[in-house]
């Protein structure tokens, strides 16, 4: 695959011609790398599931440059305005209702009545948006559920075929996969996915209220994509331990994640923050896991779980309670 540095303009030209012509490219996000292609073109979108070997019933998110864009696929209530005037561009992905005429195939969204959309913030994927004038389907570019790269190097050292280019935009400012919400018909806003935006930034806007969980997440059938209860799982896996419960190991082949820097390092212990910085712990999480599990040196890997669900800690929660659980 080519790689494409993101800050030279005839890079930007060559991704766009190259997702015009309905080949996938590798896109820089503010949350994670995603694997792009045309989101109206089915045969490039089918093209995402083959390369990620991704089940087709997991929906996949749209990214557009504007909420024009997107008005014209999706119906837009006023509590979604509410939430784009506040946080697009950004890590919030709204799965709003499709219009009738919407040209997005139904692959795209798994066959639902609804499409999971956002306006992403990183600069580099808006200019290509822009001149592309393309919707790009883009999920996490990496093999299904294995962990969501961050780094243009993930891209290149997990997905080898089918890939035609990666466009280099750095590592990525969050590190977890955006926050994912529905408005459901009876009012209120539901979270789905917990990531950058915390719901209590959400209920802060004026009238948003919280709408009932889902009774129940099907596995057969998510809403949304990142629901499987086995996902983000490096291929050695994970054992989870609470907080300050620093586990006791014998061997240089395990490894300690912990949240903060320990006071003492020792060979085995490694740390997502200097101080514990929520931000930098979600920046970091899916780096460490992968620079852990190329290790040959390494075979078991524990990790610290915070204790608290404040912030982006809620969505550092969720992807270690799910890269932890053994795929069925």
């Amino acid at each position: 695959m080519d790689w494409l540095r993101g800050g030279d303009i005839a890079a930007r030209n060559q991704a766009a011609n190259l997702l015009q012509s309905g080949q996938l490219v590798a896109v820089p996000t503010e949350t994670v790398y995603g694997l792009a292609a045309d989101a109206a073109n089915e045969a490039a979108v089918r093209s995402i599931f083959s390369v990620k070997g991704r089940p087709l019933l997991d929906p996949l998110i749209v990214h557009f440059a504007s909420l024009e864009q997107i008005s014209a696929v999706c119906e837009v209530p006023p509590e979604a305005r509410a939430l784009a005037d506040q946080f697009w561009p950004g890590p919030l992905t709204l799965v709003l209702p499709r219009k009738a005429d919407c040209p997005i195939p139904s692959l795209v969204s798994a066959g639902k009545p609804t499409l999971a959309v956002r306006i992403p913030g990183h600069p580099l994927l808006r200019q290509l948006l822009i001149e592309s004038q393309l919707p790009l389907a883009a999920p996490s570019a990496n093999p299904f559920g294995y962990i969501s790269p961050t780094r243009p190097e993930h891209v290149e050292a997990s997905l080898h075929q089918g890939v035609a280019a990666i466009l280099d935009g750095g590592p990525c400012e969050h590190g977890v996969e955006s926050t994912i919400v529905s408005l459901p018909a009876e009012g209120g806003v539901r979270l789905l996915r917990p990531g950058p935006i915390s719901l209590p930034e959400i209920l802060k806007i004026p009238g948003m209220t919280e709408a009932a969980p889902e009774e129940k997440i099907a596995e057969d059938a998510p809403s949304a994509p990142g629901l499987l209860k086995s996902h983000y799982r490096p291929s050695k896996g994970i054992e989870l331990f609470p907080a300050g419960k620093i586990p006791e190991v014998d061997s240089e082949q395990e490894a300690i994640v912990h949240l903060r820097r320990p006071q003492s390092p020792a060979p085995q212990d490694f740390w997502l923050s200097e101080d514990g910085n929520a931000a930098e712990i979600a920046r970091n999480l899916f780096d460490l896991l992968r620079r852990l599990d190329s290790l040959d040196s390494i075979q078991n890997v524990y990790v610290e779980m915070p204790d608290s669900e404040d912030g982006v800690l809620k969505a550092v929660r969720d992807r270690l309670s799910r890269a932890a659980t053994p795929p069925d």
